[in-house]
């Protein structure tokens, strides 16, 4: 399964950044559509997330338009 981020074919195993707050990345693990013609990327980083709302997880969803590719 595929997405687009920024114009960008995404897929899974890919890294994708994103703002949780603070800039951040995980590799996409999963790609699920979210009802409105997005995606939602479950995201993972084994190293764990950081900030409040995140911080300490190892894996997110994140919508498709929230990411960027570095």
């Amino acid at each position: 399964k595929m997405a687009t981020v920024e114009g960008q074919t995404v897929k899974i195993g890919d890294w994708v950044s994103f703002k949780a707050d603070i800039e951040q990345s995980g590799r996409i693990v999963h790609i699920a559509e979210d009802g409105r013609g997005l995606a939602a990327l479950t995201l993972e980083n084994l190293a764990g997330f950081h900030g409040d709302y995140i911080g300490g997880q190892i894996r997110t969803v994140v919508r498709s338009d929230d990411c960027w590719v570095e």
